[in-house]
């Protein structure tokens, strides 16, 4: 939440999920893996992650499982009618959102009324919501079926809002209601308190992401991909905007082109820089040094960099000869041990839908020249996933920039993975 900043976020990255943030269409997922590698690195520690997706809370869950999606600050669900903070057990819904919704709404006179309507599919129950009435629609009919239901639920006292998505997706709202409502409510708030971000992107795809682009003062990336309502939307109402692209690549790969295009800050990936040694960045920074790690871990396991015992003294030069690593079992391991061990297994995962990632990482400078850093940190084996709660101790070097060494590592299993599962774990 924007709580966990000392002031206004750098940066509020609101963007859609499906065919927007996840290509389902890309099968290693490698454009949301650059973003993620983007966004540890260079923005979790100031800036807002806030995704808005018309899933419900049912829906969006399965979706976390499947897909390698960070942890959003704040989630916009079920077409803007429901705002939540935090995650998994600790989500918390915005009633004051939910209040304000409840003005002239009457969800048993829209039901009752769409029932009349032998065109609209119910969508499945889980996508039925306090605030949102949901249907499939064939795009043919649905123009004048909006039209129609929107007199009729009129003339019974109602304020509502009707979105077609997607070409096939309708939703009935609170007239106050929607994606953009959603995001106007939030910066509201965050005004109130002082904290409005310095600037916000919002990213999108479809129908009902629309409103978001219509907020002022604001940038907003139309994908790649965009579906054909959005589109239309696009030519007739933002083409001449200056602050709103239509990104030539799809999903999160538009996104990121979105962030250099505005100047937003840093757009290169550390995903898409294949040798660390060589380039170097000009932001000294913990959260990019765990990063940069885990990248490596990858591509060493994946043998997507040369098999080089010169790669392996160097990581033994910037982890602590006396430094040891708590494994998730419990036991303790020197360093430079799990070193050894990872060397051994050059390649074990090539070919494979091998994927690390971090996620929700978080540095606090806790001496003049220490760092503790905590994360969760990601395995994704073909469909296999693993994950532990890591916390790294830092210590930064003076004499030479831009460098650290790695002095203590905690690692706790989290989802209930055990001692079976650690048989090839090193970090």
């Amino acid at each position: 939440m924007a709580s966990r900043l000392n002031g206004s976020a750098r940066l509020m990255l609101v963007s859609d999920l499906d065919y927007t943030m996840v290509d389902h269409d890309e099968p290693g997922n490698i454009s949301l893996l650059r973003f993620n590698a983007l966004w540890e690195a260079y923005y979790r520690h100031d800036s807002l992650l806030v995704f808005s997706t018309g899933r419900s809370p049912v829906s969006y869950k399965p979706l976390r499982n499947e897909k390698p999606l960070l942890t959003p600050d704040i989630t916009i669900m079920s077409v803007g009618t429901e705002i939540i903070y935090g995650e998994g057990d600790a989500m918390l819904p915005d009633d004051g959102w939910q209040r304000y919704l409840n003005l002239n709404w009457d969800r048993d006179i829209v039901v009752e009324e769409t029932n009349k309507f032998a065109q609209l599919t119910p969508q499945p129950e889980a996508e039925q919501r306090p605030h949102k009435v949901s249907f499939y629609v064939d795009k043919v009919e649905a123009s004048e079926i909006i039209n129609v239901l929107s007199q009729r639920l009129a003339k019974r006292g109602l304020d509502v809002k009707i979105i077609y998505s997607s070409g096939i997706a309708l939703d009935v709202l609170p007239k106050g209601a929607g994606k953009g409502q959603a995001l106007a409510y939030l910066l509201k708030k965050f005004k109130f308190d002082g904290k409005l971000p310095c600037n916000t992107l919002v990213c999108g795809d479809s129908g009902n992401d629309a409103e978001l682009f219509s907020l002022p003062e604001i940038y907003g990336v139309v994908v790649g991909n965009a579906q054909e309502e959005l589109l239309y939307w696009y030519a007739q109402n933002a083409k001449s905007n200056p602050l709103i692209l239509h990104a030539t690549k799809r999903c999160a790969a538009g996104i990121i082109q979105a962030i250099g295009n505005f100047h937003l800050g840093p757009n290169v990936s550390p995903r898409d820089i294949k040798d660390f040694q060589e380039c170097k960045v000009n932001i000294f920074s913990p959260a990019y040094e765990v990063v940069k790690f885990y990248l490596f871990y990858e591509r060493w396991r994946r043998a997507e960099v040369e098999k080089s015992e010169q790669y392996m003294r160097n990581l033994k030069s910037v982890f602590h000869s006396m430094g040891v690593l708590v494994h998730p079992s419990g036991m303790e391991l020197p360093l430079h041990q799990c070193i050894d061990a990872m060397a051994r297994f050059y390649g074990d995962k090539q070919g494979n839908q091998f994927w690390t990632w971090v996620d929700r990482l978080s540095s606090a400078q806790i001496g003049s020249d220490t760092w503790l850093v905590k994360f969760y940190k990601w395995e994704l084996n073909e469909n296999e996933r693993q994950c532990t709660l890591t916390t790294v101790l830092l210590r930064s070097h003076v004499e030479v920039p831009d460098t650290f060494t790695w002095l203590h590592m905690h690692q706790t299993w989290l989802d209930g993975f055990g001692i079976e599962d650690a048989k090839r774990w090193f970090f």
